[in-house]
């Protein structure tokens, strides 16, 4: 049987915490990209221009570059092989524009140099999302055969529990991974932003901190995971012996 009763303490102590952290890291990248998309860059750079910089300087070819709409929806789509950049990074010559662009382009890179990382990340993405849709599902089927179970009923609805959360955990491990992936293709467009002189090194720092906030939100969202899968194996991981 499973230990689920009282006050669900590992909701308030462990996963709220997280989910105030990504709560405040989200509102700190969306202040943070609209104030520095008031800087413009001296040079008049687009953001697109500078995607492109970045990748002539890595030798990469072949990559398109599109507009697409919405809100920092900026994204490299490898199978299309296409950076798709938002309304307000494609044309704009803003210092944030210009660092979300290149961090873009750095995905790109890793990609056309075999970054170890994003493959590991982009080969467990079908495992990942075959988890991340099986995990919940399993746990409850899990509960609702405990229920009143016999002994072997309560050994298989031990079992589907466990592996629900394994499948569960599964979004942690995808988690762990995205954080160097895109920590590498920030520490990437910064190198070439200053190597190629894209930005002068004042404005340099609107386009670092406009990526450091939005690294954050990959550190918090691998927390709320982390939290999350540490409250299920809390709550029924154990079992009356």
């Amino acid at each position: 049987m499973f230990y689920y009763y009282g006050f669900d303490w590992t909701y308030l102590v462990l996963v709220l915490p997280c989910i105030l952290f990504a709560s405040i890291a989200s509102i700190k990248v969306n202040s943070t990209f609209k104030k520095y998309s008031q800087q413009l860059s001296r040079r008049r750079i687009s953001g697109a221009e500078a995607a492109q910089r970045v990748l002539s300087a890595h030798g990469v070819r072949g990559v398109r570059i599109e507009r697409v709409n919405g809100n920092l929806t900026d994204h490299f789509d490898p199978k299309a092989n296409v950076i798709r950049l938002s309304e307000d990074v494609y044309d704009s010559t803003s210092t944030a524009a210009i660092g979300v662009a290149c961090h873009e382009a750095g995905h790109a890179v890793q990609y056309a140099t075999e970054y170890a990382p994003i493959k590991l990340r982009a080969a467990i993405i079908p495992i990942t999302n075959i988890g991340s849709k099986l995990a919940m599902p399993l746990i409850l089927i899990g509960l609702l055969l405990n229920y009143g179970a016999s002994q072997a009923s309560s050994d298989i609805a031990y079992t589907l529990v466990c592996i629900g959360i394994a499948a569960f955990g599964l979004s942690f491990v995808f988690q762990m991974v995205t954080l160097p992936v895109e920590f590498n293709a920030s520490r990437r467009a910064i190198t070439t932003i200053k190597e190629q002189e894209i930005l002068t090194p004042e404005e340099q720092k609107g386009a670092r901190k406009t990526l450091t906030a939005a690294a954050m939100t990959y550190v918090a969202a691998t927390a709320v995971a982390f939290a999350q899968l540490l409250r299920l194996i809390l709550l029924f991981a154990r079992r009356d012996d």
